[in-house]
Order: C-alpha cells, then sequence, then structure tokens
C-alpha cells in the first residue's frame, strides 16, 4: 500500500501564489491608512503650532516669530524644548513663512507636491 506523504510542488506553488495575491491586495491599503494617521497627526502639530504662534504674539508686543525655532525658546514656553517634526518630509521642521504679517505652517503632504497649511490670514 502507498501512503501519500507531504504536499506536492503544484499543491505549494498554489497555496504561494493565493499568498501573494492576498499580500498584494493588502498592502496598498495598509500604504492609505498610514497616510491618512500622518495627515491627522500633521493637521494636530498645524493646529497646535499655530495656536503657539498666535501666543507668541500676544506676549511679545503684537509681533509674530521670525522662525518656528523661537517658540522653543519663548518665555512663557509655547511648545516642548522640540519642534514636532513633518512625517512627509523626512521628519524635518514644518515650513514656516511670514511676510507682511502673514503667516503660514504647512507640511509637503502625503504626494510632496499636495501641500497641507495654515495661515492667519
Amino acid at each position: 500500500m502507498f501512503l501519500r506523504k507531504g504536499f506536492t510542488i503544484i499543491e505549494l506553488l498554489i497555496v504561494m501564489m493565493v499568498i501573494a495575491i492576498l499580500v498584494g491586495i493588502a498592502l496598498p491599503r495598509f500604504k492609505a491608512m498610514q497616510d491618512e494617521a500622518n495627515i491627522a497627526k500633521v493637521n494636530g502639530d498645524l493646529r497646535t503650532l499655530q495656536a503657539a504662534v498666535e501666543s507668541y504674539y500676544m506676549h511679545y508686543n503684537n509681533t509674530y516669530p521670525a522662525t518656528l525655532g523661537s517658540l522653543t525658546s519663548a518665555v512663557p514656553r509655547m511648545v516642548g524644548t522640540t519642534l514636532p517634526k513633518d512625517p512627509f518630509n523626512n521628519n524635518a521642521n514644518y515650513t514656516y513663512t511670514i511676510s507682511s504679517g502673514i503667516y503660514t505652517i504647512s507640511s509637503r503632504g502625503p504626494t510632496g507636491g499636495t501641500r497641507i497649511s495654515i495661515t492667519n490670514r
């Protein structure tokens, strides 16, 4: 009597193909969820930085900070000892520009070309 032990090569290949298909379907969804989480983080960070800039403005004779770095050394302290980092820009600082009393704090955004920003206009 012949006893069959183990799996055939065809059975193993079929199982590996099914696993590869499932991984191919799941990976894009995980990337999208990671982008959504980072967008939520950016929105929270931008609101925090905007509140810190406005607080600086009120404490320093209606003057906006020249850089976001000024917020870490301001008294009273507007943010912690380090600024939050932009998750879409290799964890570099958020971009801060000021011109004629109008400031913009922005992130690169998930695609690099789509910016997420907040301004006082």
